[in-house]
């Protein structure tokens, strides 16, 4: 079975609060629809519907301190306990000492290995490829795991031949903040198809979705509420492709963040783990589930089978 790991970064699970939670406040049919009426908060996991099963994970995996995207992405390509291995939480930027475990033994390492087809869906525009070149700019975990594996990370040229989305999924930060205003643009709806398409010519295939941790940190109401609406649009259309039983959906994160936003901090929250697709692959991939140590091997046993 097929694997999209949809990644939303800085995405806890906080109190049903839409005077600090955007995730209380923005208008999500479509995720709503999933959890049978239910938003994405604390008070609504667990569940198992029809489509959807929710459950709260720990992004701390028993490491005192709050939990960092370093280290929490990195448990989630790994499924090691980095933070018990090292004694501390890191970020945003993998260090030397994170950066270690990402080398090899990844989920995009393994699956390549084993002769599957995995990607990062993400395309980058050349801006980024300049600040790692000259060195003024670190790849976060994710992006570093698959270099490692030998990947390459999709360019302008691959969104433009729609190959790989954009990180706002629309096209639209192209056009306005990167300076191609030719940029294919589509709206949410349909970059929800647009995923599925994508997802469904790899094994396993992961979206970034990094936004999200930025306006928690900016403690940015208005603009979270208007990511967590675009992203239930895509949502949406995402599901409208989901006519058969070969793909499973994971939606999760890293650590809680833009749940709260009287705070400019990451915070101790679970994090949700969203599991879309058929229901009886959903209770093998989240039998036992508690952690971001359970992610990887999940996601591995769900693909090879």
């Amino acid at each position: 079975m097929r694997v999209l790991f949809i990644f939303l970064d800085g995405i806890g699970l906080g109190e049903n609060d839409p005077a600090i939670n955007p995730l209380a406040r923005a208008k999500m049919p479509h995720l709503n629809a999933l959890l049978d009426g239910r938003s994405l908060i604390k008070n609504s996991a667990p569940f198992v519907g029809e489509q959807a099963t929710l459950l709260a994970i720990d992004p701390a995996v028993g490491v005192s301190g709050l939990p960092q995207s370093a280290t929490g992405q990195g448990i989630l390509v790994t499924g090691i306990n980095i933070p018990a291995e090292l004694g501390y939480h890191y970020g945003p930027k993998p260090n030397p000492e994170v950066a270690a475990f990402l080398e090899d033994g990844t989920l995009f390492s393994r699956f390549a290995k084993a002769g599957m087809k995995t990607t990062l869906l993400n395309a980058y525009p050349p801006r980024y490829f300049d600040g790692i070149d000259s060195g003024k700019r670190l790849y976060s975990s994710i992006p570093l795991a698959v270099t490692n594996a030998g990947l390459p990370l999709f360019r302008h040229e691959d969104l433009f031949a729609g190959r790989a989305l954009s990180a706002d999924f629309t096209g639209a930060g192209w056009r306005t903040m990167l300076g191609f205003p030719d940029s294919p643009a589509m709206e949410p709806h349909q970059a929800g198809h647009k995923l599925a398409a994508l997802a469904k010519e790899y094994d396993f295939s992961l979206f970034e979705y990094w936004a999200s941790d930025y306006a928690g940190h900016k403690q940015q109401m208005e603009t979270a509420v208007g990511l967590m609406e675009t992203f239930d649009s895509v949502l949406g259309g995402l599901m409208e492709e989901m006519k058969d039983d070969e793909l499973l959906i994971l939606i999760t994160s890293d650590h809680g963040n833009m749940e709260d936003l009287s705070t400019r901090k990451h915070t101790s929250a679970n994090v949700p783990a969203l599991v879309i697709g058929d229901k009886t692959a959903r209770d093998e991939f989240t039998r036992d589930m508690k952690d971001l140590t359970d992610i990887a091997p999940a996601i591995w046993q769900t693909v090879m089978g």
